[in-house]
């Protein structure tokens, strides 16, 4: 459960260490006077986050001498707060935390160095933050959610390329996005959380591909968008929900053209 801010206001004020922390022999004495700082509650060496990023929040200036600040969070929340000139020194940190963030503000030339990086909630922001252009080269990440983040984003075009990417997630991604010319290369995928991506974005016209899926499912989506003339090949289908629905658009196409010649009667 994540705590309140008022929760985290009423610990002691410990340091990184769990040692008290003695305002008195503290290095930032005049911040103290000026309200700049508190203890408690806007403290660069309480082990708390919300103090550290609330003391950061008052006196930016100060976050580039915490840069190799042997708390990880204290890097951590300095890199959201220097200027980004500052940012590469933090490509290289030991802590992935300290990685992600700097990753979150860094200039292009800098983010391209993370696109290997061994954790992946760095990989995911950089996939997030690189030019759609330069997403090729993590096609083929180790990481499926970081595929994921690249199959939304990859310019369509390319999309083929992740037609057959060992994840259905990532296979879903694509064929939400790529081309209508290139859609029934996955019209065979051993999922059906692809194939029904698939049959909702096929024309009409050729939904004839679906009409013998092994998943009802997909026979249903295709029983409910395809030609009327087509609608026999399941009428005899083995789930009753997709004979259901094929048996009312039969019944509502045959109203359809009783109402139809007998307005054209009316009129002769």
């Amino acid at each position: 459960m994540m705590m309140t801010i008022d929760a985290v206001e009423a610990f002691e004020a410990l340091d990184w260490q769990a040692q008290p922390i003695d305002c008195a022999t503290c290095a930032h004495q005049t911040l103290l006077a000026s309200g700049q700082c508190e203890s408690q509650h806007a403290c660069v060496f309480d082990r708390y986050a919300l103090r550290i990023d609330r003391f950061f929040r008052w006196n930016p200036a100060l976050a580039k001498d915490y840069l190799k600040h042997p708390y990880f969070e204290v890097r951590a929340i300095a890199a959201k707060y220097v200027e980004v000139f500052y940012l590469p020194q933090l490509v290289a940190d030991e802590d992935e935390t300290v990685r992600w963030s700097a990753a979150q503000r860094l200039t292009l030339s800098q983010l391209r160095l993370l696109r290997t990086d061994p954790d992946r909630e760095v990989r995911i922001r950089v996939a997030t933050r690189l030019p759609e252009t330069e997403l090729k080269s993590m096609l083929h990440d180790a990481d499926y959610y970081v595929r994921t983040i690249v199959a939304r984003r990859l310019p369509i075009g390319l999309l083929p390329l992740m037609i057959h990417d060992a994840d259905r997630e990532v296979r879903s991604e694509v064929a939400k996005r790529i081309a209508l010319s290139s859609l029934r290369l996955m019209a065979d995928d051993p999922e059906v959380q692809v194939r029904l991506v698939v049959a909702r974005r096929l024309p009409a016209a050729q939904l004839s591909l679906y009409i013998h899926d092994a998943d009802w499912r997909v026979r249903y989506e295709v029983a409910q968008r395809i030609d009327e003339k087509q609608l026999y090949g399941l009428q005899a289908d083995d789930d009753e929900v997709v004979r259901e629905i094929v048996q009312t658009r039969q019944r509502l196409s045959a109203l359809m053209s009783s109402v139809s010649l007998s307005q054209c009667g009316v009129q002769l």
